[in-house]
């Protein structure tokens, strides 16, 4: 395989671990365990068996990414997966932004949002609230310290009701730090 890719790209690339994942015939019964419901009940990917090296807490990370990216109710699908997009944008985790960009694309129908996003680093594609959502991502990603009131009541001005604000917190300070598992633990390389 080449070199990590470091351009953003909704081509979903291979993760490659930088320490060997955990194999499966050789796990203990408590990574098995950990390892049961994956995020998106797709498998087990190299991510997952990376992380499976601490059980305990891949054991309390899987719900609580499922319970804040698969969760019914607040911000829909499509929104939390602009504000993962946002942020991994911010924090230039190719991986996760191509996931999430790809997730994005897949419930929308369309790749111009996500193209205006990746190829002219604009928000032109974007209707007022995709890009509220965006920037209170991108800005929560940046420094999270300092969003206020402000923040939040643009957010209500454009529709959003608490619920989906805490979402939009939650997605994205979620991938704050898986952005930051994956830039440590590996690379986004071409599938080829």
């Amino acid at each position: 395989m080449g070199d990590p890719i470091t351009q953003l790209t909704n081509i979903v690339p291979y993760w490659r671990p930088r320490i060997k994942p955990v194999d499966l015939k050789e796990a203990t019964a408590e990574q098995l365990e950990a390892m049961k419901v994956t995020p998106s009940d797709t498998g087990v990917g190299e991510y997952v068996l990376v992380l499976a090296h601490d059980p305990e807490t891949l054991n309390a990370r899987t719900p609580l990414f499922n319970g804040i990216m698969y969760s019914h109710g607040g911000l829909s699908r499509q929104e939390t997966e602009l504000g993962a997009v946002a942020c991994s944008v911010y924090n230039r985790c190719i991986y996760c932004a191509a996931v999430h960009a790809s997730r994005y694309n897949q419930l929308t129908k369309t790749e111009e949002v996500i193209e205006s996003i990746f190829h002219d680093e604009t928000l032109q594609s974007l209707n007022e609230r995709q890009r509220n959502i965006f920037e209170f991502a991108t800005n929560l990603s940046k420094h999270p310290t300092t969003l206020d009131k402000k923040d939040m009541q643009t957010l209500l001005d454009v529709g959003l009701d608490k619920s989906e604000i805490l979402d939009l917190i939650l997605a994205t300070s979620i991938f704050a730090w898986a952005n930051r598992l994956m830039h440590i633990l590996g690379d986004p390389i071409p599938t080829e």
